[in-house]
């Protein structure tokens, strides 16, 4: 049986993060239960880990790693960038940015469920 370990890895501030990476929270939560079903009958095991951030780590957050490797570097045509982030402002004090993705020219602040999907059938091959 193959082992997939897909990590979100996002702020944590007394139990809140931001908007963002709530919805990208979500979004990879979702499709790695619908996954998790379909592979493992072809042999491929989903695991999903969560990693909650300190402030000191914000750089990180709303990161999706799939077995070590950022999401933006499994699809084609996707890149990392950064944006303000209002709502991580609010919990930290202080003016943030958080990483977005930017894929066909769109920048996307929160991690779209079919971005992720792609990249963890991409990986495992089971979808």
């Amino acid at each position: 049986m193959k082992r997939i370990v897909v990590e979100w890895k996002h702020l944590d501030k007394d139990g809140q993060t931001c908007d963002r990476c709530a919805e990208t929270g979500v979004g990879v939560v979702e499709t790695v239960q619908a996954l998790q079903g379909e592979c493992l009958d072809k042999g491929v095991e989903i695991v999903f880990r969560e990693t909650l951030l300190a402030v000191a780590e914000i750089d990180q957050s709303n990161l999706i790693l799939i077995d070590g490797v950022p999401i933006e570097d499994i699809l084609p045509e996707a890149k990392v960038s950064t944006s303000c982030c209002c709502s991580c402002g609010d919990l930290t004090g202080q003016e943030e940015s958080c990483r977005t993705i930017v894929r066909f020219g769109t920048v996307h602040e929160a991690i779209p469920p079919q971005f992720i999907w792609e990249a963890i059938c991409r990986i495992t091959g089971c979808c």
